[in-house]
């Protein structure tokens, strides 16, 4: 018998699994960037430590994809996990957005 505590393995996976691999496109995408273009208003040390966090941030939602296909659907990943790379993606869209329009002229 199901654990009725547990979350329906179903369910992470419709919406787990796609969403683990939305902050993968979306960081690889900002990684590039970053790597690519001088982003003048980060400096050296910004921009750095940017591409720093988005490795590591690389690394956990691997790290939390592999443990849901592992378990079948049967891990999940905290709202306390998730929410600083929904914060850091969110950062990499303003300093994009920021840098296309500073560079459009």
């Amino acid at each position: 018998m199901l654990n009725p505590n547990l979350p329906d393995p179903n369910l992470l996976k419709t919406v787990l699994e796609p969403l683990l691999e939305d902050f993968q496109y979306w960081f690889a995408r900002s990684l590039t960037l970053l790597e690519n273009e001088d982003i003048s208003f980060l400096g050296r040390d910004g921009q750095a430590d940017l591409v720093s966090r988005l490795q590591t941030a690389q690394q956990e939602v691997s790290t939390a994809q592999m443990l849901l296909k592992v378990t079948d659907g049967q891990a999940g990943v905290e709202m306390e996990v998730l929410m600083p790379w929904h914060k850091l993606l969110t950062e990499c869209w303003q300093v994009s957005m920021r840098f296309r329009r500073e560079n459009s002229v």
